[in-house]
């Protein structure tokens, strides 16, 4: 088997419409899709970025919150790359995004931060 990149990357939500709102207005996603499931009670969006699918945002009834920080097991955090680090940090705080503060990734130099989406997510912004 040769895989040749990641399809997707599966996220739940809370609210489907406050994250359909963030991953589109704050991260600059584009919803390319969006289906509701009566039979799962269930919402999915299908979110691209820069014309590449990235993500299917979901939604189901009852679901259980993320058990702590991004030490939990599974997902640990979703990165994104940028050119100008420090820039879309000031982009993100000017939007009423909490981030963490700029750091330099010990391993490759690079400039690098932290946020969360609106049900905790971790996120990251690193340096191309």
């Amino acid at each position: 088997m040769q895989i040749n990149g990641v399809h997707h990357i599966a996220i739940i939500a809370s609210d489907y419409e406050v994250s359909k709102r963030f991953y589109q207005e704050v991260l600059g996603c584009r919803l390319e899709a969006e289906y509701y499931r009566a039979e799962r009670e269930s919402w999915m969006g299908k979110l691209s970025l820069n014309g590449t699918y990235l993500i299917e945002l979901f939604t189901f009834p009852n679901t259980p919150p993320r058990r702590t920080g991004p030490e939990s097991l599974g997902l640990r955090h979703l990165a994104f790359n940028v050119d100008d680090v420090p820039v879309a940090r000031e982009e993100l705080l000017g939007r009423g995004v909490d981030c963490e503060e700029l750091r330099v990734d010990p391993n490759t130099l690079k400039a690098m931060f932290f946020f969360r989406d609106p049900d905790g997510l971790p996120l990251e912004i690193y340096e191309r």
